[in-house]
């Protein structure tokens, strides 16, 4: 019999991309994942026909109860919850390819549903599970399933983008944010945002943030000049990242490292992404 180790691993990546796109957590995945591990190693694995079917519904299961306990405790979380970031160099072979299925306003979509609409939705459109396998998963009939997916698949074609940019677009916008930031520029900024864009910030009560999305480029504009008048210095380093899909940067300062991602619809930015909370940047480290 070929080791527990041998045979899982070549699954283990599927399975963390899995595992966050339902817990919003890297840390969380990982554990979830582990948890899979331990219990393949107890497992007759030469009588599982097919081990990437038998994990993914494993891990699922293990999500779900995650998820119901991660539910109640955002609903006391300080401020604006926003997935952990998974990070890429920028230009990473093949980043780009995640923005669709991992980028964080999809996330947060996901988070509106329920943990059942959530994991139907994914199983069946991310991870091509048949509803068969998923009513298994979930303990509920194959109809039931299939409206389960549909209710998760309508809400998530309301949040995609309207006018998707292009690659060489959504690059040069960056770049110019990239500028803008490292200069301070917030004229240059202000040429950057879309009028009717959102700023959202997630502190998780650990370090300063807005406690509410901020709407608007004007609004978004005055809370810049405030940090700034308040002494908020620049960051000390500012690299290009690839975040969840998205172009984004990983910034350094004097409290320590936090990311901020660009979601890009047509030649303006629609919302901006900042995470602050140390918890959910130990991974950046």
């Amino acid at each position: 019999m070929t080791s527990a180790a041998d045979s899982f691993e070549p699954h283990r990546r599927f399975l963390v991309r899995l595992a966050y796109r339902m817990l919003g957590s890297v840390a969380e995945a990982e554990d979830a994942v582990q948890d899979a591990f331990l219990r393949w190693t107890d497992v007759d694995r030469d009588a599982v026909a097919e081990p990437r079917g038998y994990l993914a519904r494993t891990v699922s299961r293990l999500c779900l109860d995650r998820m119901k306990s991660a539910r109640a405790h955002r609903e006391h979380y300080v401020g604006t919850w926003l997935p952990e970031p998974l990070v890429d160099d920028d230009g990473a072979a093949g980043s780009a390819s995640f923005a669709g299925d991992l980028s964080v306003a999809l996330l947060l979509t996901l988070e509106r549903l329920s943990p059942l609409e959530r994991a139907a939705f994914l199983l069946h459109d991310v991870f091509d599970m048949d509803y068969g396998d998923i009513a298994g998963v979930l303990e509920r009939s194959e109809p039931a399933c299939r409206q389960l997916a549909a209710r998760g698949r309508d809400h998530v074609r309301e949040g995609r983008p309207r006018f998707q940019a292009s690659e060489d677009d959504s690059a040069r916008l960056a770049t110019a944010f990239h500028q803008a930031m490292v200069t301070g520029d917030v004229a240059a900024i202000a040429q950057l945002l879309h009028d009717d864009a959102v700023l959202y910030t997630d502190g998780g009560g650990k370090r300063s943030a807005a406690r509410k999305p901020i709407y608007g480029k004007d609004k978004i504009l005055r809370f810049i000049v405030g940090l700034a008048a308040k002494g908020r210095a620049l960051p000390e380093r500012i690299d290009r990242a690839r975040i969840n899909g998205l172009h984004g940067f990983v910034m350094q300062g004097a409290e320590g490292v936090e990311t901020l991602a660009l979601e890009i619809d047509g030649d303006r930015i629609v919302a901006l992404y900042g995470i602050r909370n140390p918890d959910k940047l130990r991974h950046l480290s």
